[in-house]
C-alpha cells in the first residue's frame, strides 16, 4: 500500500510540474486574473517549485516558464510589484519579471506578480494595496520596477521591516522620520554608460544628424543619464572620425512616457527634415517613434531591452540588464547577505555586466563587434570614462557635436 501511494504521489507531483513549466499564456492577457474587491489589484500566480528537486541545467529561456500555477499552499515568497504598463510590456516590467521567473524556477522558489488597480492611473494608494497583497500572500521579498513606486514602498517597508524590497532602477529610502529603511535596496543603473555606447555606435556607422527623445519630463535621473551618455559617445564617435554630427534633443511630449499622435508628428517632422536616427528613451514612446522611422524610412535606438523585435527601424539599443540586477538582488538575499545592498543605492554599470548593446541582433554594417568589445573594454578598466553629471555636463562646448536642445 506504501508503495501504491509513493507511486501515485510520484505520479503527482510528475503532472503538477509539467502543468506549471509550460510557455506563458497569451500575452494580450497579460496572465493576469480579475482582481478581489478587497485588494484592488490584478494578480497572477506562477510556478510552485519550492521543496522539490531542479534536475539538469538551469533554465534560460523565462518564456519556458508559466507566469501562471498556484502553489501548494497558496504562499509566494517572491513578489513583483508591476510599473505602469503591463506587465508583458517587452520593456521594464516584463524584462524585470523575467529576471524574478529565471531567479525563482531555478531555487526552488515560489512567485507572483502584482500589478496596481487603474493601469497608468494608479495612485500611491493603488501600488500600497498591491505590497498589501503581496505581504499578505506570504512574499518575503519583494521585487519593484520604476521610480513611481517609492512612496508605496516606503510605505510597505516602514510597516514590515521583516520583508526584504528591491528597489530596481530606484535608491535608498528612509522613514517619515528619516531613519534609513535598511529592508530596502536600491538597485540603480549606470546608464550614461549604455546611452555612451549607442551614441558612439550610430555615428561609427554613419550617421551625423541624429536626435534624442526622452521621457519624463526632463527630471528623472535614468532618462537624463541615458541622454548625456548619448550625446558623450556621439561627440566621442565623430572626434575619432574627424567628422562633425548634429543632434536634437528634446522631452517634449514625454512626460507621462506614452505614445501620442503629438510626438509621432514632432518626430516624423525632425525625419523629414533631416534627422536620421533617434533614440527613442521612455516606454511607449517607442512605438510613437519607430512609427514616425518607419514612414519616412528613417532609424531608431531602442532603450532598457533589445527592442529589434519590435519594429524594423531599430538598429541598435542601450540596454540595462535588468535580469542580471534582479538574479544579483535575489541572490543576495537568499544566501543571507541582503544587508550588503540593503539601505544602500547600488549602481550597477559595465563592471558588473549590467549595461551594453545587443550584438547578436543589432543591423550594424560598419561598426563590428570587435570595435565594441575594444570600447566596452575601455569602459570597463576605466580607460573610457563616461560622465554621469548631466546637470553641469550637458549643455557643455561639445568638439564634433552641435546639440541643439529643443524643450
Amino acid at each position: 500500500m506504501k508503495k501504491l501511494f509513493a507511486m501515485l504521489l510520484t505520479m503527482a507531483m510528475v503532472f503538477s510540474l509539467a502543468a506549471c513549466s509550460g510557455g506563458s499564456p497569451d500575452p494580450t492577457q497579460g496572465g493576469t486574473s480579475e482582481p478581489p474587491a478587497s485588494q484592488g489589484t490584478e494578480e497572477s500566480t506562477a510556478p510552485s517549485q519550492a521543496g522539490e528537486e531542479n534536475p539538469g541545467a538551469a533554465e534560460t529561456d523565462p518564456d519556458k516558464i508559466n507566469d501562471n500555477c498556484n502553489s501548494a499552499d497558496s504562499t509566494y515568497e517572491i513578489a513583483m510589484i508591476t510599473d505602469v504598463g503591463q506587465l508583458k510590456d517587452k520593456s521594464f516590467n516584463e524584462c524585470t519579471w523575467n529576471g524574478v521567473k529565471l531567479y525563482a524556477a531555478n531555487n526552488n522558489k515560489t512567485y507572483k506578480y502584482y500589478q496596481p488597480a487603474n493601469g497608468n492611473e494608479a495612485t500611491d494608494e493603488d501600488r500600497y494595496n498591491a505590497y498589501k497583497a503581496a505581504v499578505q500572500g506570504g512574499a518575503k521579498v519583494i521585487v519593484a520596477p520604476g521610480y513611481m513606486q517609492e512612496n508605496a514602498m516606503k510605505r510597505s517597508a516602514s510597516e514590515n521591516p521583516d520583508v526584504s524590497y528591491v528597489f530596481i532602477d530606484g535608491y535608498s529610502l528612509n522613514d517619515d522620520s528619516g531613519n534609513l529603511l535598511t529592508n530596502v535596496a536600491g538597485i540603480a543603473f549606470q546608464e550614461e554608460q549604455c546611452g555612451y555606447l549607442a551614441g558612439y555606435a550610430v555615428v561609427k556607422e554613419g550617421f551625423t544628424k541624429l536626435g534624442f527623445s526622452g521621457g519624463g519630463g526632463g527630471t528623472v535621473p535614468s532618462c537624463c543619464r541615458y541622454g548625456y551618455g548619448y550625446v558623450q559617445g556621439a561627440n566621442a564617435a565623430a572626434a575619432e572620425m574627424g567628422v562633425n554630427v548634429e543632434m536634437r534633443y528634446s522631452w517634449e511630449y514625454g512626460s507621462n512616457f506614452s505614445a501620442s499622435p503629438e510626438l509621432q508628428a514632432m518626430i516624423q517632422g525632425w525625419y523629414t527634415t533631416g534627422t536620421e536616427i533617434v533614440f527613442a528613451c521612455g516606454g511607449t514612446m517607442f512605438d510613437s517613434i519607430s512609427a514616425a522611422a518607419a514612414a519616412t524610412d528613417r532609424y531608431v535606438v531602442g532603450v532598457d531591452v533589445d527592442q529589434s523585435s519590435q519594429s524594423d527601424t531599430v538598429v541598435t539599443s542601450a540596454m540595462k540588464d535588468l535580469i542580471q540586477s534582479v538574479n544579483i538582488a535575489l541572490d543576495n538575499f537568499y544566501n543571507g547577505s541582503f544587508d550588503s545592498i540593503g539601505g544602500k543605492s547600488s549602481s550597477f554599470g559595465a563592471k558588473d555586466d549590467a549595461v551594453g548593446l545587443p550584438t547578436a541582433s543589432w543591423s550594424m554594417e560598419n561598426y563590428s563587434v570587435a570595435e565594441y568589445e575594444t570600447l566596452m573594454a575601455g569602459i570597463k578598466d576605466g580607460s573610457v570614462v563616461v560622465d554621469a553629471d548631466y546637470e553641469s555636463g550637458l549643455n557643455q562646448d561639445w568638439s564634433n557635436l552641435t546639440l541643439t536642445i529643443e524643450a
